[in-house]
């Protein structure tokens, strides 16, 4: 675990963490929808649901977060040993929609889905509070999840990034990553609002492993 900056919390520097602290739950899926719920809003709306959806449903242990004075500010999410930071499987949708409306949900979030191959971190991506924007949170979080990578022996970090999001793939060059194909899904946009899914790679470097530690 990185604790960046000299300053106490307090102060207001942010303060990385590994693990979603408990009783954050709702400010997480907050920023989590506020990031991605134009993209979830098809499988998971209406928004007071799938917000109370992704809160009951987090892995702790499966994000990195950000806070400031005690609040959580931002969050990156990640897919390891078959587990991610939304949770809740085929049953919990289900029970939340019901059968006739949450099959299709399922259908559509099964689209979304990716499974890490050997020696791979998958990135959910990165949530940050629109007030707090512009302060080097994602940044953080991103030095955060490559530390954590080497320190699980991954070799690489995997995410995809939608074409509708040009500041998120920016700040994802900035660190590393690198475009390696770009599917096109133009039946996706009236559906979901994007047309277009970039996968990115980046390696796991000598440097991260020394962060690691």
């Amino acid at each position: 675990m990185t604790n960046h900056g000299n300053s106490p919390m307090g102060h207001g520097r942010p303060v990385v963490r590994r693990r979603i602290p408990e009783g954050a739950e709702v400010r997480v899926a907050e920023l989590y929808w506020d990031a991605f719920g134009r993209k979830l809003g098809p499988a998971l709306n209406p928004p007071e649901t799938a917000r109370e959806f992704i809160a009951a449903h987090l892995h702790h242990d499966r994000g990195v977060a950000a806070l400031i004075d005690g609040e959580v500010v931002g969050v990156a999410g990640y897919q390891l040993g078959g587990r991610a930071l939304t949770g809740g499987g085929a049953r919990d949708v289900l029970s939340t929609y019901g059968t006739l409306r949450g099959l299709p949900r399922l259908m559509l979030l099964a689209l979304l889905s990716r499974t890490p191959a050997a020696h791979e971190l998958v990135m959910d991506g990165i949530a940050v509070s629109p007030v707090h924007r512009g302060r080097g949170i994602g940044s953080l979080l991103l030095t955060e999840v490559a530390a954590l990578a080497a320190g699980h022996g991954c070799r690489r970090i995997r995410l995809d990034v939608i074409d509708v999001n040009p500041r998120a793939r920016a700040l994802y060059e900035r660190h590393g990553f690198a475009a390696a194909r770009t599917e096109r899904t133009p039946y996706l946009r009236d559906l979901m609002g994007f047309s277009a899914v970039t996968t990115m790679y980046r390696p796991i470097t000598v440097a991260d492993s020394r962060e690691e530690r």
